[in-house]
């Protein structure tokens, strides 16, 4: 079980579970409560510091002198990990999607402070230049260990079911249960690991994943790729679960124009938001599944009367680089 398995120590748990009184009010209900993994500590925080712990656990283990993954310019992935390859002496080596700005704003101003070596792909923001790079520092004597695009794997998703498990004391010492568990679906291991929270603890909260990607995961469908990686998580803890399609919530209906594209949806729910609770939220992630979250309460797929929970999957800095976009006078 995941009491074996290495791990690093990276943030600051249980990260806090608050009421969004002002706005549930504003929107006329349902009573929404918020998760706050954008207060993880680690890199300005995020969700993807839990996944870390055990991935950089495990390249520790290996031996690894040296980490790379990969991601969009924004990356959040990428920032926390370049921040928890510097907190552990590890060199990191980050594969990002686009062509190099003239000057660094956001993430990628902050993956330059953490002193990672950056390597531009074009259109490849998934990871698929990383063998060469691995050949190439092999070759230099290095030994490097790949984190997976979005740090999901089934260690990624093992760090989630203990981040459910963390909820759920929350949630008992509140004596509330949640109708729905909300949060931006993009590379699947939260999504995993909630859904083997949920069925472990058997709370029966939906888990409604709002996809931020129109995008594939290594080739296969992402719904697909999400309850595949549901199942072998499942298999690494030795649980007897075997989930299929229908056992997935993808709200596919809040994509858009597509990933990292900034619309009415993400900049009204990132105002609402900051002018309601003093809560920032990201233009690509937590920006749109909170705008999922407040049309579905407009047009009544959730009810006033439900407990409703927004994990805060973090992301803020990306905020500052997409100025323009947010059109903010």
């Amino acid at each position: 079980m995941n009491d074996t398995l290495p791990k690093a120590s990276l943030g600051y748990f249980p990260t806090p579970l608050i009421e969004l009184t002002r706005l549930s009010k504003t929107l006329g209900g349902p009573n929404i409560y918020m998760k706050r993994d954008d207060n993880t500590g680690l890199a300005l925080g995020g969700n993807k510091t839990r996944k870390l712990e055990y991935i950089m656990g495990d390249a520790l283990a290996k031996g690894a002198d040296t980490v790379i993954t990969a991601g969009a310019i924004q990356s959040n992935h990428c920032r926390q990990t370049a921040g928890a390859a510097a907190s552990l002496g590890l060199e990191c080596h980050l594969v990002l999607g686009g062509e190099e700005p003239e000057q660094p704003q956001g993430n990628l101003l902050l993956d330059k402070v953490y002193g990672c070596h950056i390597h531009w792909a074009g259109e490849n923001r998934k990871g698929e230049d990383i063998p060469a790079l691995v050949a190439q520092l092999k070759a230099e004597g290095k030994k490097p260990y790949v984190i997976p695009y979005g740090g999901s794997n089934e260690l990624g998703a093992l760090a989630f079911i203990e981040a459910y498990k963390e909820l759920n004391a929350q949630r008992e010492a509140l004596k509330i249960d949640f109708s729905h568990i909300i949060f931006a679906s993009s590379s699947g291991a939260t999504h995993a690991g909630l859904m083997l929270g949920n069925k472990i603890l058997q709370t029966h909260s939906q888990i409604v994943g709002i996809n931020i990607d129109k995008g594939e995961m290594d080739k296969v469908p992402f719904n697909e790729h999400i309850v595949s990686l549901a199942n072998s998580t499942a298999q690494l803890i030795a649980a007897d679960y075997q989930f299929t399609a229908d056992d997935l919530i993808l709200n596919s209906d809040y994509v858009g124009d597509g990933y990292g594209v900034i619309g009415v949806l993400e900049k009204e729910a990132i105002a609402l938001t900051a002018q309601n609770e003093g809560i920032l939220l990201d233009p690509v992630y937590t920006g749109r599944a909170m705008g999922g979250l407040v049309d579905m309460i407009r047009t009544e797929q959730i009810k006033a009367t439900d407990n409703v929970l927004f994990w805060h999957t973090g992301g803020a800095p990306a905020l500052f680089a997409y100025a323009d976009d947010l059109d903010i006078r």
